[in-house]
C-alpha cells in the first residue's frame, strides 16, 4: 500500500517539478507564483479538515515545521532552474533520501534489512545517474548552492512529514499548518520585493510590464493551479509515511525526476545518453525489488 501511495505522490510532485521548469523561463514573479502554489493547499487543507471534522490538536503543529522546509525548498528549487543548469538542480533535489536514511537513522533508529538497502541503493544511483551529465565538473556547477540547500530541506520537510504521523497528528489541520505558512512567506516576500521595484525609476517599471505577459493576477491563479500537484503530493506522501519505512518512501517519491526527464525529452527535445537511459532502468530496478520484498 506505501508503495502505491509514494509513486502517486512521486507523479504528483514530478508534475510539480515540470510546471516550476517551465514556468522558470517564462519570466514570471517567483514569489507571486509560489504563493499561488501555498494558497490552494491552504484553502483546500483548511476545507477539508472542518468537512472531515478533523482535530487541530498540538500534533497538527508539525506542520509549521513542514511549512518552514517546504516553503525554503521550493524557492531554492525554483531560484536553481532559474540561474542554474537544469541537470544539476534535478540530481541535487533528487537525493533528499540520502539526508532521510541518516537523520531516520539518527533520530528513530529506523534501519533497513538486506534487501531493502540494495532496493534504495538502486533507486538513488538510477537517480543520480539519470541526470549525470559531462558538464559535471568543478566550476561547471551553476546553481549547485541552491540545489544543495533544496536536497537538504526536501529531506527535512520529510522528516517532519513523518515525524507528524508518529504523533498521530490529523492530516488535513497538519496541512493547514504547512500551507498557511507557507503562503505567509512568499505572500510577504511578493510583497517586499514588489515595494522596491516600485521605489526604481517609472520608466523601469513600464519596460518590466511591457516585456512580461505575466499580469500578477496571471501568475497568482498560474501558482493555484500547479498547488493542487502540491497538494495531493503531500496527501499521498504523508500516508506513505504513515505506512512505510521513512527513508524507502523518500527514495520512492524522488523518483519523480524521471518524469522531469521525460518532459524534456518530449517537449524540450533533449535526447537521452545512454547513460541516462541505464540510470533509468536501474531505479525502475530498485522500485521492483521493493516490490517483490
Amino acid at each position: 500500500m506505501w508503495l502505491l501511495l509514494a509513486a502517486l505522490s512521486a507523479l504528483c510532485f514530478g508534475l510539480r517539478g515540470i510546471f516550476y521548469h517551465w514556468s522558470s523561463q517564462q519570466g514570471m514573479d517567483r514569489n507571486l507564483m509560489l504563493f499561488g502554489v501555498f494558497f490552494t493547499g491552504a484553502v483546500a487543507s483548511v476545507s477539508a479538515s472542518f468537512i472531515f471534522g478533523q482535530e487541530w490538536n498540538t500534533s497538527a503543529l508539525t506542520g509549521l515545521l513542514m511549512g518552514t522546509f517546504s516553503c525554503i525548498a521550493n524557492a531554492c528549487m525554483f531560484q536553481g532552474f532559474t540561474v542554474g543548469k537544469s541537470s544539476i538542480i534535478a540530481i541535487l533535489t533528487g537525493l533528499p533520501p540520502v539526508v532521510v536514511v541518516v537523520l531516520a537513522y539518527i533520530l528513530w533508529g529506523e534501519t533497513l534489512t538486506l534487501g531493502q538497502l540494495l532496493a534504495f541503493a538502486l533507486i538513488v544511483v538510477g537517480i543520480l545517474t539519470v541526470r549525470y551529465s559531462n558538464d559535471l565538473r568543478i566550476g561547471n556547477l551553476q546553481g549547485a548552492q541552491w540545489g544543495l540547500l533544496a536536497m537538504l530541506f526536501f529531506g527535512m520537510n520529510d522528516m517532519a512529514g513523518k515525524y507528524s504521523t508518529k504523533l498521530e497528528a490529523d492530516l488535513f489541520p497538519t496541512l493547514s499548518y504547512m500551507f498557511v505558512i507557507g503562503s505567509l512567506f512568499f505572500a510577504v516576500w511578493w510583497f517586499i520585493q514588489k515595494n522596491q521595484r516600485n521605489q526604481k525609476e517609472p520608466s523601469t517599471d513600464v519596460k518590466l510590464v511591457q516585456k512580461s505577459r505575466w499580469t500578477e493576477k496571471r501568475t497568482f491563479f498560474w501558482g493555484m493551479l500547479i498547488g493542487l500537484t502540491n497538494f495531493f503530493g503531500m496527501i499521498f506522501i504523508i500516508n506513505a509515511f504513515d505506512h512505510g519505512v521513512t527513508s524507502l518512501v523518500s527514495a520512492v517519491v524522488a523518483i519523480n525526476v524521471l518524469l522531469i526527464l521525460l518532459y524534456t525529452r518530449v517537449f524540450v527535445k533533449v535526447k537521452f545518453s545512454r547513460l541516462e537511459v541505464t540510470g533509468m532502468a536501474v531505479s525502475l530496478i530498485g522500485i521492483l525489488t521493493l516490490r517483490l520484498l
